[in-house]
């Protein structure tokens, strides 16, 4: 009985154990995310690696930043980031750790009676996790695909982050510079006021109504240098620079050229993935609940210890020794507490968990459709700007020029007639910045992390820029 035992305990723990293999993980990652991270997603734990990957950040930074260099820096120089990898290593190991057998346990006791010494060895492990190893393991190489799936979807999500800031950071940048423009068109009408004014050429109202737009100019310019600021500080911060490398980093002067052909609806189905993100990882947080399902039914009720004994009782009279041997077993008694309540808890999360991916199911083809709406209505507004607004105003603005010239139109509508020239380029930017980023979130969603682009703030930062000019 004991060699049988022992024979199957080493036969489990050696078959059982489960183990991690990092490496393996990311090289997972990248390549189901392959279009992310290019592959070059890495954990840094050496000095001579992170020094290697300062040397790549500093070589990058001497040029202007563009989204897929500013995507690298990431991958190699965030904090953030290395942190996330840093983690999901620690929990999936602490997972691994929790589908393995526990250590035995062995005591030694020594009872002196009169003339007899006694001394007691006992070998305990508990029966019914060696029993339900199988079922742990499994479930454990379950809960390992779960974290390595939510691992690929978080750093998807990172990714995708970065792409947007590097938007609006450019985005910004390019916008300060028409506010800039829009500034001092409204200064040379509040200086050419007051001096009309002054002269007797302009009544009060006149000039207050030219000063005011100035005033209101002034307040714009302050509220687009902070947005400069706060969209390049934002991408700093998903870079992971320092210091040194914030001020070395310069973006583009603008948004890059929008494509030429948009991807078309028949174009979707070849393009996304096949096995979406969001619904293996639903399917894996389903399937691991119904197998801890199982197990808690049975852990719940009880647990069994078996200890082997081996007792030897010397006799110092006679000075002889009585061997005697054994084995115990300790049983949990269900009489306060059945586990019902446990039970019905992991009833209930399988419920959930089956729930969550119907849900999933339901909702992937939805979100991919939305996205793909916010992509093409972002791509023929940004386009209706470039192609006919922008163009309208220039027209305009050359045929109020030669009304200027011809004395039949002043210097204040002329003045006007450019900041309207300058909000509608600044509403085109705005539009190219919501399909760059209707774009980023389009390619997360085609992997299987949806994230939502919104359109309705293209009209909102349109009508707003456009309304600064009247």
């Amino acid at each position: 009985m004991k060699r049988l035992l022992l024979s199957l305990l080493l036969l489990t723990v050696f078959s059982g154990c489960t183990s991690v293999n990092f490496d393996q993980s990311l090289a997972n990652t990248n390549q189901r995310a392959a279009a992310f991270t290019q592959g070059k997603l890495t954990l840094i734990k050496t000095a001579d690696q992170r020094s290697q990957l300062d040397g790549l950040v500093t070589e990058m930074l001497r040029s202007p930043l563009n989204q897929t260099d500013a995507v690298q820096i990431a991958l190699a120089n965030s904090a953030a980031l290395q942190a996330l990898l840093a983690q999901h290593w620690a929990d999936a190991t602490q997972t691994a750790q929790n589908g393995r057998i526990s250590n035995p346990i062995f005591s030694l006791e020594r009872i002196r009676f009169a003339d007899e010494l006694e001394w007691g060895r006992l070998l305990s492990f508990g029966l019914l996790e060696l029993l339900t190893l199988p079922q742990r393991y499994q479930l454990t190489q379950g809960q390992l695909v779960q974290e390595q799936l939510q691992l690929t979807s978080q750093v998807i999500d990172q990714v995708t982050q970065i792409r947007q800031s590097w938007v609006k950071a450019v985005a910004a940048q390019q916008s300060l510079i028409y506010a800039r423009q829009i500034n001092e068109a409204a200064q040379a009408s509040a200086e050419l006021a007051r001096r009309m004014q002054a002269v007797g050429n302009f009544n009060k109202l006149q000039r207050a109504r030219q000063q005011a737009f100035y005033a209101e100019a002034i307040a714009q310019l302050a509220i687009a240098q902070h947005a400069s600021v706060a969209a390049r500080e934002e991408l700093v911060r998903y870079l992971g620079l320092n210091d040194v490398q914030a001020k070395q980093m310069r973006l583009p002067d603008r948004l890059p050229d929008l494509p030429k052909t948009p991807l078309l609806p028949e174009e979707m189905g070849r393009l996304a993935s096949k096995e979406r993100l969001d619904i293996q990882l639903a399917q894996a947080q389903y399937e691991n609940a119904a197998k801890a399902q199982g197990l808690t039914a049975l852990s719940s009720l009880t647990d069994i210890e078996m200890g082997l004994r081996r007792d030897t009782v010397l006799d110092q009279a006679t000075h002889t020794s009585l061997p005697k041997r054994g084995y115990e077993l300790s049983i949990r008694l269900p009489v306060f507490d059945g586990g019902g309540l446990r039970r019905d808890a992991m009833n209930a999360q399988t419920l959930a968990a089956a729930n969550r991916l119907e849900a999933t199911l339901r909702a992937a083809s939805s979100s991919l459709r939305e996205n793909y709406s916010a992509y093409r209505t972002s791509l023929d507004v940004a386009k209706h700007y470039r192609d006919e607004i922008v163009p309208l105003r220039k027209s305009i603005s050359e045929e109020n020029l030669l009304r200027y010239n011809g004395m039949l139109i002043g210097v204040f509508e002329l003045l006007a007639d450019t900041r309207e020239q300058i909000n509608s380029v600044m509403a085109a930017i705005a539009a190219e910045q919501q399909f760059w980023l209707s774009e980023a979130a389009l390619q997360a969603s085609l992997i299987g992390k949806p994230t939502i682009a919104a359109v309705n703030s293209i009209r909102g930062s349109a009508s707003s820029e456009n309304g600064a000019g009247h």
